[in-house]
C-alpha cells in the first residue's frame, strides 16, 4: 500500500436464470484500475439462491461462464492472437488486446444468463484488495 490513491471501475456481475423475468442474483465483480495495471475478477456462487430463481438452472454452465471472465481478465482468452482490424465508418482500426479493451469488452451490455451490471467508480489505494472487498460486501 503506497498511499496514493488511484481510481478504479468495476461492474457487477449478475447471474439472470430467466432473462424475461429480469431477476438476478450477484455473482461477481470485475474490477479495472489502470494505474495499478490491474484488471481482475472475483465471483463466488450460491447454488441455492440461484435455484431459487430457476431449479433448471445449469450451474456448472455458470461457473464455465464465470472462469471464462477470468481468462479475459488475465490477457488468456485470446492469447496468441495478437492485434485485430476492423473496419469503421473512417477506415480501418487495430484494435490490441489491452486491459482496456478487454474492460470494454466485459462490461458491455448482453442479454445471457451472466450479465454485467452498470459500471461504478472508485479510489483505492490497492485494486487487489478493494476488489476481495465488493465481493464480500456485493456478492457474499
Amino acid at each position: 500500500m503506497s498511499g496514493i490513491r488511484s481510481p478504479y471501475q468495476y461492474t457487477v456481475l449478475r447471474c439472470v436464470p430467466r432473462v424475461e423475468r429480469e431477476e438476478f442474483v450477484n455473482v461477481g465483480v470485475v474490477l479495472y484500475c489502470p494505474e495499478e495495471e490491474f484488471l481482475g475478477c472475483g465471483w463466488q456462487l450460491d447454488e441455492a439462491r440461484l435455484r431459487a430463481l430457476s431449479p433448471d438452472l445449469d450451474v456448472p454452465a455458470v461457473r464455465s461462464a464465470l472462469a471464462a471472465v477470468e481468462l479475459v481478465c488475465a490477457g488468456d482468452a485470446h492469447h496468441g492472437f495478437g492485434e485485430a482490424t476492423r473496419a469503421t465508418a473512417y477506415g480501418v482500426r487495430v484494435l490490441g488486446d489491452t486491459q482496456s479493451s478487454r474492460f470494454g469488452f466485459l462490461k458491455a451490455p448482453r442479454s445471457t444468463v451472466l450479465q454485467p451490471g452498470p459500471v461504478h467508480g472508485g479510489v483505492t489505494d490497492d485494486a487487489r484488495a478493494e476488489l476481495e472487498r465488493l465481493v464480500g460486501r456485493l456478492v457474499a
